[in-house]
């Protein structure tokens, strides 16, 4: 038989073939099996992949290979696909802050003097340095931002709000919605 070349598939017109056989002579062919569509899209089992890594990051290749059914080594090269592509932006330890003495979370609604790009980029550039404040959020609203922050009481928290937040760059005005219960948390 002739030797195949990328996309040369001379075997096709003798037998017909599935597409797990299509995959096996493109992998012979030095063709990636694992590809995203025309447009970018991923297909179900990338969808699959990330969903049980979402779940479980530490999950071992081999249960991930077997949960998603398919062989370790495309498995392998899916997750290494989808990380070159920025679907997965990286591996981490889900901690309990509870456990570590940080129950209380207040969401601050946060009103800035001056909303041009210069002000953002001095707000964004402070906030992001705060400890206590896990998630911050530009927000389309009577407010400018909304920022979960998290620390060990509501003395504490009057402290980050007081000392910290309210000393950020343009911080004009703020409102503390403070959170009685995380009824639905992704983390948890």
């Amino acid at each position: 038989m002739p030797e195949c070349q990328s996309g040369d598939r001379p075997f096709a017109q003798y037998i017909p073939l599935s597409r797990i056989h299509v995959m096996i002579f493109e992998c012979l062919a030095g063709e990636s099996p694992v590809k995203e569509s025309q447009n970018g899209h991923i297909d179900q089992i990338d969808r699959r992949i990330l969903d049980e890594l979402a779940r479980n990051g530490r999950i071992s290749v081999a249960e991930l290979s077997r949960r998603v059914n398919l062989s370790k080594t495309p498995c392998q090269a899916r997750m290494k696909r989808l990380e070159q592509a920025g679907y997965i932006l990286g591996y981490r330890a889900v901690l309990d802050p509870r456990r570590l003495g940080l129950p209380h979370v207040a969401f601050v609604e946060v009103r800035l003097s001056d909303t041009r790009k210069a002000a953002l980029d001095a707000f964004n550039k402070a906030v992001r340095l705060l400890p206590e404040v896990e998630q911050v959020h530009m927000i389309a609203s009577s407010f400018d931002y909304l920022l979960k922050v998290r620390t060990k009481d509501i003395s504490a928290y009057r402290e980050v709000l007081g000392e910290k937040i309210s000393a950020l760059p343009h911080v004009a005005h703020t409102s503390t919605h403070v959170s009685m219960e995380a009824v639905k948390d992704e983390v948890d």
